[in-house]
Formats: structure tokens, C-alpha cells, sequence
């Protein structure tokens, strides 16, 4: 059997056989608040204004709380023996790090670069905030003064949040081969065999409008990194052009492929590798089996709605037995909706039958004051189309999840984040030309058994310059409750312009917006799931359930690397106390599959292994859990990461415990969470760079006795634990297993 699965690019190394000459930008910026196109003037003068840091965003450099257009400049002689030394000799290339979030680039006056969107007054699509910034010209522009002094400004718009140029290092420099060969592993197509043998085809490309490049590409493909297979491969390159290359493999499963491209006579070599992806969690059963939350809460007389979560060879049928009055099940879909009027707890046996058998589960419905008793699971457009997010995209998405089959193992929500507003018109909110039918979009994703989450913050505006909701808090919050949403996030952004500036970092005033949300919606006959999104300001967690949250962020944005991953998941520790059913703490979205902010998607940058401890961390941490990708091009990888229920299980297991850190040092992590029927998941985690065996005592983790060790990854029993436990495990990678007690 064949199939496609997407690959992630591991590195890129580029090494050159005589050094490579650059100038520093260095840290000789000059920097001011405010917008003036004068200030790209070479001959402006900039005397009074301050220098800056580019290591850090503005915020941290004296400019707290600062949204807005700022400039940075820089004065540099560029020597003509940049160019002289130069292998190429074409093009400047100017590096500026990362900015946050758009930016424009002038030299000696002359636009030179802008990321994409920016408009003289206002900005649109935005290439990712994370993104290295790189800007390359002609060696024959006019705008570059050879041998003579050169200003650099660069004008910044931030939205929101953090701004400004905060890290990587800035240069000047020529470009080389590494600018123009590229060796595309991301989207090399995988095909595997039932025998493990398979082949893989990879693109080398030159986008070099005048120089061809000849070379040797040299492949080498090993498992576990024992080489077992090479070839070398002459290829010519003229401009504009790529060559497709394929191998075979005898056996292709756990394998890592190396590829250099080596340049003729200069020695200049391009370099990346890929792993093939490993699936580790065997497929659904034909067998029904019921999946999702076993406790689901409810405030009485608001509308309920909830989908019974269950695989197995459809069609299934569903019957469900002790329903409190007021409810109803549609058999033929596991959907059931009502209203519930009497307070209290309503134990429910929930069944789902097919032509292979039956099977059966209980649901506690609690009909009281607490929602979200387990973490939030479903879909968020944010990591995959950020602004460009529409009414059609949405819809696929929801169409998506449940053709994917995601629907079935418990993924819930359908949420719009930011970029559907207008403006308030009579005091009501208007939703823009991309969303034409905010009811009718919710009714047709509530026709599936799924719930509609939306976006706004307590500023005046969205972190994406779009309508806030400060001071329409009650008619917004009508409007939520009207249209049919379930969940709302509240994202801080502009509300820093309405805080005095003495009192904005105290509590009291974190938590004063959100509390006029929440008596908002609680005035809706509605349940709306309170998400605080304020990036971990004043400690959240202790305060969080104070002002209504039922789940709020404690971090600042993840992308999709390991930094990002690792610093943010394994800093949750300080956290775990404030974690319990009705309110927990949120590390961000997944970013997993393709993902993007914006309209142009790209693969995670995570590696698999990476992946695999994304999933088991946030799962330990009884996390919500929203993917980040575009659903309609989920690969078998990404699928079968969001598809395991034991994993779920346990980021949705009842007693909403979250895990601790039990043992931390430089090489490995252990972290255990407590179950609901008397178990625990322990994760271990190896976030070195190598991989390696990690040994784990009873005593190590306080524990004592004989315990039963599941595998959660592949779903097997794979013995005891009486004194030590030991594994092997990749760099960056997970062992997840289930201990239960032996009596």
C-alpha cells in the first residue's frame, strides 16, 4: 500500500571554502516612536534620538506597553570589497532578525524591502512575526553607496503585544549559493511499501535569474544514524530551474536521509536531511468504542448541546439511557440537544452499535454553574490563516474535521480568532464582507454537533487592527449569545491604551476588563466558554477562575519551533495548582501539520519526535487542546498524532488534575499525572540533542510497589515497573506510558 506523508526539513547547513565576508549591524541602532516617511531620509538627522537594543522587543527597552509605528536607524560604510571578495558578485543582501510584526525597509532613502501587507497607513497580510527578515538587491541599485556611509531605517508596525526588532543578527553581506540552490525536503513525497522498503522524491531548485550551478548531490540514508545506504549524483542547475531526484530504499521505516549538494571547483556546499515519519498508534477498531469527555457541565435552561464522540466501522447507532428531561438524542447521529432546568448531576449510559458489536460508556452531565469540566478540544484559524481567515474557511474546516473523522475522537470546536469584525453600528457589532452570516455559519457548524467559538478583546481594537469590544461589552456579548457562539476568546491587546499608565500592571487592573465580560455573559441565556487570552500577565492562574476564566493563557505566542515548544511547555510547572475541572491552564495552540498566520502555509518546523512530545506534554498538562493546522491537508503523521484516544484520555480525564515536574536536569525531564481511576501518566522526555537511554526509579518518582506499564503511544501492555525503567529515547523525544498499581 502507498502513501503520501509530509516531511519536515531537519537543517540547513551551508559551509564555505574561503570565509564569507559580512558587516555587522551590531547593536548601533538609533530608534523613535511615532511615523514620519522623513525619517527614511539619509540626510534626516537622528542626533537626538535614542539607541536601542535589537535583542529584545521594545517593550523590554523602555517602551512598555507601546503599539504602533516606530523607526530604527543605522549608519554603515559598505566597502566595495565585500563585493570584490564576494563568490557571486550580484546582490546585497540586508539580514534584520525578526520583527515584530510588520516592517518596511529603506536604504539611503530608497524602499528596498517590505513585508508583505504593509500599506503606507495601514497593514493587511503579514508574513509570520517570527520570521528572519531578509532583503536583497542588486549590486547595481543606485541606493547602495559603495565605499561610502549608508543609513538603514527601517520602519515597524506592531499591532500588539510585543514589538519591534528583537532578535537573530543583523548584517549586510553578499549573497552566496545558499541564497539561490535550495534542496526541498518539506515537501518530498514518501511512498512505502507492505515489505518496509519505499522511495522518496525531493526538488533541488535555483532561483538565480543569471548563474547556472553544476555540483555532485550526495545522499546518505541510515536508520537510527548507522549509514546502510549513499549515492552520488552529477547535477546541472541553469537559473530558474529544479530537478526532481528519487531514491529507493530496502527498508525505509525509521529512516534518516542526508543530502549535500556540493559545488564544482568552489567546494560550496548546501546540506539538509529529512526523517520518514513513524506512526506509532495502530488504527480504530471496526469495533464501536465511545471517545471524548466523560463529564460535560451545563448551567440550567441554556441550550445543550453535545456530539457522542465514538469510531468504529459506521454506520453506527447510538441510544442513551437516564437522559435528564429536556434532552434528546438523535440516534442516527449521537447528537444530543435540549435544555436541562434541574440543578444537579445526571449519570447517563451512552451506547454506540454497528454490525461488529456494542459498546458502552457513562456520561456525567452536571447541570449547575461550571462549564468546560474538561480542557477545550477542536480547531482555531489563527496558526493557519491569521487574518485571511473567511466564512468559506471556516466551513471547510468544520467540514474537514469531521470527514477527517476528528469529530469521533472528541474534537469539539470550530473557533474564528481574529479578523471577521467592522465596526459597531447602532451599538451592535457588524461582522465584514467575509462574513456575511455569522448565524448561519453557526447554525451550519452546530448541524454537525460541533461548537462555534469567536474572537474580540476588551481594547478598542483586535491585536489585528479590527473592532475591539470596549464599551459595547453587553450588546456584544447579546450578539455572541444571539448568533449561536459557544466560546469566546478574549485577547488583551489595545486595552493597555485604556489602563492608566500608573496603575496597568497591578492585578486590579488585569482583571477589570474581564470582569465586565463576564457578568456580560453571564446576563446571555447562553453557555459561552470564557477563554482569557492575556499571555500570563500578573501570574493568571491564581486569578483566572476569580474573573469568570475557564481557561486562560500563560504564556506568550508559540510557533513552531523547539525553543518556543520547549520554553513554553516545560515552564507549566509553576502553574500545575491553579489547573482543575471548569478552569485551566492554556500553553497556546498545537502546532503541528501545515500552518502559516496567514495565507501562505508551510510544514511545522517541529521534527516528529518534537511533535510527539508536543501532543504528550500539553495531554499531561490537561491543556486545551486546539489545532493550529489546515485541516483539509492533514497527512497520515498529523492525523494519527490527534487521532490516539488513550493520549486524549488522558488530557481529558476527569478529575483535572495536572501534571507536576518530578525530576529536571539538563539532559531529561519526568513529569506524572494523577487519573481518576487511581492511575498515572508519566512522561519522560529527553530535550537534549542527543539521543540517549534515560533510566527512571520508583524512588526517583516517589513511588512504591509493582505497576503494570502500558505504552500510550502504541497501545499495548509492555510490562512491569518493580525497580527501574529504562528507555531509550530520541533527542527531543517522549516515552508516555500508563503505570497502573498491581495489588
Amino acid at each position: 500500500m502507498k502513501s503520501k506523508s509530509v516531511i519536515f526539513i531537519c537543517l540547513i547547513i551551508i559551509s564555505l571554502s574561503a570565509k564569507a565576508q559580512s558587516i555587522s549591524l551590531g547593536d548601533q541602532w538609533k530608534f523613535k516612536t511615532g511615523d514620519s516617511l522623513q525619517w527614511a531620509r539619509p540626510e534626516y538627522n537622528d542626533n537626538n534620538w535614542k539607541t536601542i537594543s535589537t535583542g529584545y522587543n521594545w517593550e523590554n527597552t523602555g517602551y512598555p506597553d507601546y503599539d504602533g509605528y516606530a523607526w530604527y536607524r543605522i549608519k554603515k560604510v559598505i566597502s566595495s570589497t565585500l563585493r570584490s571578495d564576494s563568490y557571486l558578485k550580484d546582490s546585497l543582501k540586508i539580514k534584520l532578525g525578526m520583527i515584530d510584526d510588520a516592517d518596511q525597509v529603506y536604504l539611503n532613502g530608497i524602499l528596498i524591502g517590505q513585508n508583505a501587507g504593509l500599506k503606507s497607513d495601514k497593514f493587511e497580510e503579514l508574513m509570520p512575526w517570527d520570521a528572519e527578515r531578509k532583503y536583497v538587491i542588486s549590486a547595481e541599485n543606485p541606493a547602495i553607496q559603495w565605499d561610502k556611509e549608508n543609513v538603514i531605517a527601517v520602519r515597524v508596525y506592531d499591532q500588539g503585544g510585543p514589538g519591534g526588532m528583537y532578535s537573530g543578527k543583523q548584517s549586510i553581506s553578499m549573497t552566496d549559493v545558499s541564497d539561490y540552490i535550495k534542496i526541498n525536503t518539506a515537501d518530498a513525497i514518501i511512498n512505502t511499501k507492505n515489505d518496509k522498503s519505499g522511495s522518496c522524491t525531493i526538488r533541488i531548485s535555483n532561483s538565480s535569474q543569471n548563474v547556472t550551478f553544476s555540483g555532485t548531490l550526495y545522499e546518505k540514508a541510515g536508520i537510527h544514524g548507522n549509514r546502510n545506504e549513499s549515492s552520488e549524483t552529477e547535477i546541472s542547475l541553469k537559473p530558474g530551474t529544479s530537478v526532481d531526484f528519487t531514491s529507493k530504499y530496502t527498508d525505509a521505516e525509521n529512516l534518516v536521509v542526508n543530502y549535500t549538494f556540493r559545488k564544482k571547483k568552489s567546494g560550496i556546499a548546501i546540506s539538509a536531511s529529512l526523517g520518514i515519519p513513524y506512526i506509532l498508534t495502530p488504527k480504530p477498531s471496526k469495533m464501536p468504542r465511545i471517545n471524548g469527555a466523560k463529564v460535560f457541565g451545563v448551567r440550567p435552561g441554556n441550550p445543550f448541546l453535545f456530539k457522542v464522540a465514538a469510531t468504529g466501522e459506521q454506520p453506527l447507532t447510538y441510544a442513551a439511557e437516564n437522559l435528564p428531561a429536556g434532552l434528546v438524542l438523535d440516534v442516527s447521529t449521537g447528537i444530543i440537544t435540549g435544555k436541562v432546568f434541574e440543578k444537579g448531576e445526571y449519570i447517563i449510559t451512552l451506547s454506540a452499535a454497528n454490525k461488529f458489536g456494542r459498546s458502552e460508556r457513562k456520561l456525567k452531565i452536571i447541570c449547575g454553574e461550571t462549564l468546560c469540566l474538561t480542557p477545550p478540544m477542536g480547531w482555531n484559524s489563527w496558526n493557519c490563516w491569521g487574518l485571511s481567515v473567511s466564512d468559506s474557511k471556516v466551513k471547510q474546516s468544520a467540514d474537514a474535521l469531521v470527514k477527517s473523522g476528528l469529530i469521533d475522537h472528541g474534537w469539539t470546536y470550530i473557533n474564528i480568532d481574529d479578523g471577521w469584525e467592522l465596526n459597531h453600528q447602532n451599538g451592535k457589532i457588524i461582522t465584514n464582507d467575509k462574513f456575511p452570516d455569522m448565524k448561519g455559519l453557526c447554525d451550519y457548524i452546530h448541524s454537525y454537533g460541533l461548537k462555534m467559538g469567536i474572537y474580540s478583546s476588551p481594547g478598542p481594537k483586535t491585536c489585528g487592527g479590527y473592532e475591539g469590544s470596549y464599551s459595547f461589552e453587553e450588546a456584544d456579548a447579546r450578539s455572541y449569545a444571539g448568533w449561536g457562539i459557544d466560546y469566546l476568546k478574549y485577547d488583551w491587546c489595545s486595552y493597555t491604551k485604556i489602563a492608566p499608565s500608573f496603575f496597568r500592571l497591578s492585578k486590579d487592573a488585569l482583571k477589570k476588563p474581564y470582569f465586565v465580560m463576564q457578568k456580560a455573559l453571564l446576563n446571555c441565556k447562553r453557555d459561552i466558554v470564557f477563554s482569557l487570552c492575556q499571555y500570563g500577565m500578573g501570574d493568571v492562574w491564581e486569578w483566572g477562575e476569580e474573573v469568570g476564566g475557564n481557561l486562560w493563557r500563560t504564556t506568550g505566542d508559540i510557533t513552531d519551533t523547539w525553543k518556543s515548544l520547549s520554553a513554553i511547555g516545560f515552564s507549566q510547572y509553576k502553574c500545575s495548582p491553579y489547573a482543575r475541572p471548569g478552569h485551566w491552564n492554556d500553553p497556546d495552540m498545537l502546532v503541528i501539520g501545515k500552518v502559516g498566520w496567514g495565507p501562505s502555509l508551510h510544514n511545522t518546523r517541529l521534527t516528529f519526535n518534537e511533535q510527539y512530545t508536543h501532543i504528550s506534554l500539553w495531554a499531561l498538562l490537561s491543556a486545551p487542546m486546539l489545532i493550529g493546522c489546515d485541516l483539509n491537508q492533514l497527512d497520515a503523521f498529523t492525523l494519527n498524532l490527534l487521532t490516539n484516544d488513550e493520549v486524549i484520555d488522558i488530557d481529558q480525564d476527569p478529575l483535572g488534575k495536572q501534571a507536576v515536574r518530578i525530576i529536571e536536569n539538563k539532559n531529561y525531564q519526568v513529569w506524572i499525572k494523577e487519573l481518576e481511576d487511581g492511575s498515572k501518566a508519566i512522561g519522560i522526555f529527553n530535550i537534549s540533542d542527543e539521543a540517549m537511554k534515560i533510566e527512571v526509579s520508583l524512588k526517583d518518582i516517589n513511588l512504591n510497589g509493582h505497576f503494570l506499564i502500558r505504552d500510550v503511544w502504541r497501545q499495548k501492555n509492555i510490562g512491569t515497573w518493580i525497580q527501574n525503567f529504562e528507555s531509550h529515547i530520541a533527542s527531543h523525544g517522549v516515552t508516555l506510558v500508563k503505570i497502573t498499581k498491581i495489588e
